[in-house]
């Protein structure tokens, strides 16, 4: 039972369960079903920038890449990879591949229409994040409802290797710290403790983060388990033992409900940017365009009644209290909160699985928008009434992402 007072923040873990669960979270829930929040554009071909990636989950798990399957996406099958002899032989390990890691990239006649006017509204770049590009002839419209984020079965020595890389080249922390969220390593955890209580809000804002990110996604893979598989039906479920193998407060030595915690301090940084984005969203020339205009019309509404809910939370974190010191030594420090950020995002096209590659990329572009919208809050105060806003911009992926990775928590 994580309880109680959040450091680095005047709020405590009871005021924002009770506000998402009861307020928030229903509303959002419905607004992420809606044609215009559920179609993302991703490019899952991209190679990986940091080694040479030739592990694509051990086959069986939840690779796609060499399925000879007409069901899976041409965007997912490599394009060189004939219907060979030795794709035939892969077809009992493609079944599995399929069924836990495939990304459903089937999309209605009416629907690609649709989306390829979207790109019209898409005409800003981001900062914060590596990005896909969207023009790219290996980038596809994924639909997020027919792919949740779950257990895909991507584990072991490839999964620990791209957290290895977050943590120990992307972390703000002491070198003598060790992957951090190692089980069973209790001795990191003094060195941690030391640490966090020596460094400035900053770096230990940027630890939390990404802490948080990791226990949002490894509470999904825990709820959303493959309990039984028989060829009759599959079942997915919460798995207890999973849970309490990674947040237990005796298995992880104490460590487990701190990792909660940043799961509630990522949620307030990301609510944070929603309240402050409020004025960009309410501009009678921005929609949301799916080519419906009534449901468009009511989307908009949606959105902007969760933004105003969101603004009315009582306790938000001051982001004023980051990057607050000298205007040089805040500036460099902003910079390489920046660059670490970007890297991260890069990582994520390291990702063996495919659907975990998906929100891997998914959830760091919307923690990447949120913290391009917190760094950009004299941009936004500026933004006209009406017309066009050109000192700061949204594009739709950022918005799809920022919203899902919201969903997410």
């Amino acid at each position: 039972q994580v309880t109680g007072h959040l450091d680095d923040c005047t709020c405590d873990v009871e005021t924002i369960d009770a506000f998402n669960n009861y307020k928030l979270f229903p509303r959002l829930n419905q607004l992420l079903e809606s044609d215009y929040f559920r179609y993302y554009k991703v490019n899952l071909k991209k190679p990986c920038p940091f080694w040479n990636d030739n592990s694509h989950c051990g086959i069986r798990d939840c690779a796609v890449k060499p399925c000879p399957s007409d069901e899976v996406p041409d965007g997912i099958r490599s394009g060189s990879y004939k219907y060979s002899e030795e794709a035939n032989n892969l077809a009992e390990e493609c079944e599995e591949a399929k069924r836990l890691g495939a990304v459903d990239g089937s999309l209605s006649k009416e629907t690609r229409q649709a989306v390829l006017q979207w790109t019209q509204h898409d005409d800003s770049s981001d900062s914060f994040c590596e990005v896909d590009d969207i023009y790219s002839p290996d980038a596809e419209y994924v639909d997020l409802l027919l792919n949740p984020e779950r257990y895909t079965g991507y584990k072991g020595p490839d999964a620990w290797k791209i957290w290895n890389s977050i943590y120990e080249e992307n972390c703000f922390k002491p070198q003598n710290v060790k992957r951090p969220l190692a089980s069973g390593r209790g001795e990191s955890f003094i060195y941690l403790t030391e640490w966090f209580s020596s460094v400035c809000v900053e770096k230990r804002a940027f630890y939390r983060l990404i802490s948080g990110l990791h226990a949002s996604i490894n509470i999904h893979l825990s709820a959303r388990y493959l309990l039984q598989d028989t060829w009759s039906e599959k079942k997915w479920g919460p798995n207890v033992t999973e849970f309490q193998q990674r947040f237990d407060e005796v298995l992880t030595r104490g460590e487990g409900p701190r990792r909660l915690k940043n799961l509630y301090f990522l949620y307030l940084i990301e609510l944070r940017a929603l309240s402050k984005v409020l004025p960009f969203f309410e501009r009678s020339s921005f929609q949301l365009y799916t080519g419906n205009p009534s449901q468009d019309v009511e989307m908009k509404n949606q959105l902007l009644e969760i933004l105003r809910l969101a603004k009315s939370f009582p306790l938000h974190f001051d982001e004023n209290s980051l990057f607050a010191g000298n205007n040089k030594e805040a500036a460099k420090l902003k910079e390489e909160f920046r660059l670490h950020f970007k890297n991260i995002s890069k990582i994520m096209d390291c990702v063996g699985c495919f659907k975990c590659r998906l929100w891997g990329k998914l959830q760091t572009q919307g923690l990447g928008t949120a913290l391009k919208i917190l760094f950009s809050e004299n941009l936004i105060e500026k933004i006209p009434a009406s017309g066009p806003s050109y000192g700061f911009q949204l594009t739709r992926q950022e918005i799809v992402a920022l919203f899902n990775a919201f969903g997410r928590l």
